[in-house]
């Protein structure tokens, strides 16, 4: 059995190729370069007193910013030193809005 390809079949190929590139770049590329853009800014603003959430679940406040390096309070005199990029921005967020709610 033969099949022909009419014109117009060919010529919809590279539009259904772009409509699916479009779909990708909007609903997954588009979105996470959004959120590592808000990640950097969150990481930038970082100051001295602000309470944070590490990646790993580790609650503090931060007590000393050098360079890359953060040195968070994690009780009292305990203390423990990170790296900006190990702070997460959703977790903060998710902390600070709980304490709202209560």
């Amino acid at each position: 059995m033969i099949v022909l390809q009419t014109s117009t079949g060919m010529a919809l190929q590279p539009l259904i190729l772009v409509a699916m590139f479009a779909v990708v770049y909007f609903f997954m590329i588009r979105p996470q370069q959004r959120r590592a853009k808000e990640q950097e800014q969150f990481m930038d603003e970082l100051a001295k007193g602000d309470e944070v959430v590490t990646t790993g679940g580790m609650i503090g406040k931060i007590s000393k910013i050098d360079g890359d390096i953060i040195t968070i309070s994690l009780d009292g005199k305990v203390t423990a030193r990170f790296t900006k990029g190990s702070i997460s921005k959703e977790q903060t967020d998710a902390l600070h809005a709980m304490k709202e709610k209560s």
